[in-house]
């Protein structure tokens, strides 16, 4: 658990931090870092919570589970964010459930070359995720066009569109105090 602002421990936690703790919980039982790092004001914890649920795990969102999941991954890769990186890819690899494929997915995005493995409405996803967190002010609505283009409605849109603010979000959040995976579980599919 290390972070370059001080993180509250469980047992040190009061009842409202105790109660934000538990809501957090991983599957694992854990508290991962990424939200551990708000132990000193529990009310950002709870809404980074709800985003998070909201944006990433929602049933009502229709983008494949591997999809969102390498969406965020690439907007990490792009913000040098290794802690979501860790974390998120871990969850696409996962879900991919092909070693050879999500080998060959990675080394495209890692290199910033989507196009080297995607194609279709994916790497029009990935192309708009890249614009959008690096060049945000040159967005048009050409940028929307382009993914109805390819086949994908607009809650679709607004799913990507919501992952990559998230994702952008979370990974200056967790760059800006120095959030370390030191004792998380990688992965939330692990």
């Amino acid at each position: 658990m290390t972070a370059w602002i001080r993180m509250i421990s469980d047992n040190e936690a009061d009842d409202r931090l105790r109660a934000a703790l538990e809501t957090a919980r991983t599957p694992h039982g854990t508290v991962d870092n990424v939200l551990r790092v708000h132990s000193l004001r529990p009310s950002s914890m709870e809404a980074h919570m709800a985003l998070y649920k909201a944006v990433l795990h929602d049933r009502g969102n229709s983008l494949p589970l591997w999809l969102q999941e390498t969406i965020g991954s690439y907007v990490s890769i792009l913000n040098e964010c290794d802690y979501s990186l860790a974390n998120h890819w871990a969850n696409a690899k996962s879900l991919i459930g092909n070693d050879e494929r999500s080998s060959a997915a990675e080394a495209a995005l890692k290199a910033r070359c989507p196009h080297d493995f995607f194609e279709g409405r994916e790497l029009a996803l990935l192309q708009y995720a890249e614009k959008l967190t690096l060049r945000p002010g040159t967005m048009e609505k050409s940028d929307v066009e382009a993914l109805r283009a390819q086949g994908l409605n607009d809650g679709e849109i607004l799913e990507a569109n919501q992952i990559i603010g998230y994702f952008n979000y979370v990974n200056r959040s967790l760059n800006g105090l120095g959030v370390s995976t030191d004792g998380d579980v990688i992965g939330y599919y692990s």
